[in-house]
């Protein structure tokens, strides 16, 4: 029995450092982002967006507490849409945020109905009501007085999109940590652009966050973006690192070794005679990956 006992207490101590780890890590990550773009300023007004999942719970209970650290002053109010999808728990969201003290403001727009009928049977809804929320979100903002809307994207949204757009678009485009609004009226944030999916995931086990399931619109398991967040988890199982090294490479642009006319260049560029380290550099085979070969084994063409 008292092994038993010895046990249990090794567990739970074992539990509670780990649960520890990643809440330092997760606003650890959160305050890096929020300075490195300088996202949250004196004075901001933060509208933080609650869908009712997981990242957006996770998201306003970071900002809460970086809130109580910073040597800055500035408020939250959490923002809910509710679109008016049948089955939908209006309750939820009042009842967390009442419960947390947090102020908070409810639309009430049926946008569902919009969708359902535009958007043929069968086919993806995500774009048309992503819209339709985007520009609502956008008017409250401005009816409430926010200076910011934090959107709770986290590191692998942002991947998925560069995948998106290039697999679909043909485009090099992300997510960015911080943009100015279509409507140019707004900058928007995401606090979240550093912190992976995974510990966002633990962290809403951990705090036993009240989720809303995004499939009240029906499942659509069959997006391009689902098969491309899987493709990113199995790269991140059989390649440690992997998705580290992309998401890094996101902030370690060479314009260029691109081929954008309008970023570099390119059709006026001359030979100076000056020696450029970088100028003709790209990524020869293996580099990086293993040492260089001896000098012995280099030869030269003459």
């Amino acid at each position: 029995m008292a092994a038993v006992i010895e046990t249990t207490e090794t567990d739970r101590a074992k539990a509670e450092f780990e649960t520890n780890k990643l809440s330092k890590r997760l606003h650890r990550l959160a305050g890096q982002a929020i300075t490195d773009f300088n996202m949250i300023e004196e004075g901001d007004k933060v509208m933080v967006c609650m869908s009712g999942g997981k990242d957006s719970y996770a998201m306003l209970d970071i900002l809460l507490n970086l809130q109580q650290r910073a040597p800055i002053r500035f408020e939250l109010v959490a923002v809910n849409l509710d679109q008016k999808q049948p089955g939908f728990p209006e309750h939820v969201l009042p009842e967390y945020l009442t419960a947390r003290g947090v102020p908070f403001h409810i639309e009430n727009q049926d946008t569902y109905s919009i969708v359902k009928r535009v958007i043929p049977e069968g086919k993806t809804t995500c774009g048309l009501c992503s819209r339709l929320r985007r520009g609502i979100l956008y008017r409250v903002a401005g009816e409430l007085g926010c200076t910011k809307i934090a959107l709770g994207h986290h590191r692998d949204d942002i991947l998925q999109t560069l995948f998106m757009n290039m697999f679909f678009g043909s485009k090099l485009k992300g997510m960015p940590a911080k943009l100015v609004s279509d409507d140019g009226r707004n900058v928007v944030i995401r606090p979240l652009a550093y912190v992976p999916e995974v510990d966002l995931e633990r962290w809403a086990a951990h705090r036993q966050f009240p989720i809303i399931p995004c499939t009240l619109c029906g499942s659509q398991d069959n997006l391009q973006r689902v098969q491309i967040k899987q493709m990113l988890r199995d790269w991140d199982k059989r390649f440690p690192g992997r998705v580290d090294n992309l998401f890094s490479a996101l902030g370690n642009v060479v314009p260029s070794h691109l081929m954008d006319r309008n970023l570099y260049p390119f059709a006026t560029i001359q030979a100076s005679g000056v020696a450029d380290p970088q100028g003709d550099r790209a990524f020869d085979e293996d580099e990086g990956c293993a040492p260089p070969p001896p000098a012995s084994i280099i030869t030269v063409q003459r």
